[in-house]
């Protein structure tokens, strides 16, 4: 007896085959790492009903000059000189960047990949949703000739979250120890990452010679953030130092040196209502000083 085969129904069975391997098996993230972008995104995407974690390209990345940043010169000094390091190939820290909203913490960090991103570095930014991930990561950046930061903005962790074990597990270097061409360089408004409540200082106990100790509850908040080698603190401006950021967003965005002392009454007022003196105000009170004044001429 012969049997007859259906080749139509043959070919469709092995496309859902082949399918169904597509999605058990995603393509091997360096298959399709864009060599001549400097800035990455990880983040996930449905593919054919399967979430499957990409890196994705930034093409026009939001890069700043350090030179353009005021107020924070220590600060800038010492990720410039750490990050400076890391792309020669010396020993470097993982960083932490902590301190007031606003301040610059964000905009350092890309600040040093406009400074020395033709030197090979790197920017892969990667969401607090995500941080689970960065094993994964490290898997993908390891054996890569550029030099990799990772970056986590505005990271902090509540009550329940078990993300952070895996930060820790990357700072301390697994058993197969952490990639030489790979950093963290992490921004949070906590110093200690986690939330910390009035009821952590009940833990704290008295040793046999008077020393405080912290319970185990507080140790394991403040060894998270211990684990980053390098910690650079922020704070509020002053109201020079404010009106200093001023300036120099109003020249960038235009505006005749001039006009500065009659932008300071209104910037001094917009800070007042935002109930922040920050680069970050300075900036978002330069645009609005510009726009209205280029609008009305």
């Amino acid at each position: 007896m012969s049997t007859t085969i259906d080749s139509s129904a043959l070919l469709a069975q092995l496309e859902r085959i082949a399918n169904s391997l597509e999605r058990a098996f995603p393509p091997d993230q360096a298959q399709v790492f864009d060599t001549q972008a400097i800035a990455y995104q990880w983040h996930y995407r449905r593919v054919r009903g399967v979430e499957q974690a990409v890196l994705h390209a930034v093409k026009n990345p939001d890069l700043i000059a350090f030179e353009a940043l005021q107020n924070i010169d220590r600060q800038k000094r010492l990720i410039e000189q750490n990050t400076r390091q890391f792309v020669e190939g010396h020993p470097a820290n993982n960083v932490l960047l902590t301190g007031a909203r606003g301040t610059g913490k964000s905009s350092l960090v890309k600040a040093c990949l406009e400074r020395f991103h033709g030197q090979g570095l790197r920017l892969i930014e990667v969401d607090k949703a995500h941080i689970g991930d960065l094993p994964q990561i490290l898997d993908f950046t390891t054996g890569r000739p550029e030099r990799f930061i990772l970056f986590c903005d505005d990271l902090s962790f509540e009550e329940g979250d078990i993300g952070y074990k895996s930060l820790k597990t990357v700072l301390d270097g697994s058993v197969a120890g952490q990639a030489a061409n790979t950093l963290i360089y992490a921004t949070s408004n906590r110093r200690h990452l986690m939330a910390e409540r009035a009821s952590d200082n009940l833990n704290w106990k008295r040793g046999e010679n008077g020393e405080l100790h912290p319970g185990e509850e507080s140790e394991e908040k403040i060894s998270l953030s211990e684990r980053f080698g390098l910690w650079i603190s922020f704070y509020p401006f002053s109201q020079d130092e404010f009106l200093g950021a001023v300036n120099e967003w109003l020249a960038a965005c235009g505006v005749p040196e001039e006009a500065f002392a009659q932008a300071h009454v209104e910037a001094l007022r917009w800070a007042t209502q935002r109930g922040s003196r920050s680069g970050r105000i300075a900036a978002q009170f330069a645009r609005d000083y510009a726009g209205r004044v280029a609008a009305e001429a």
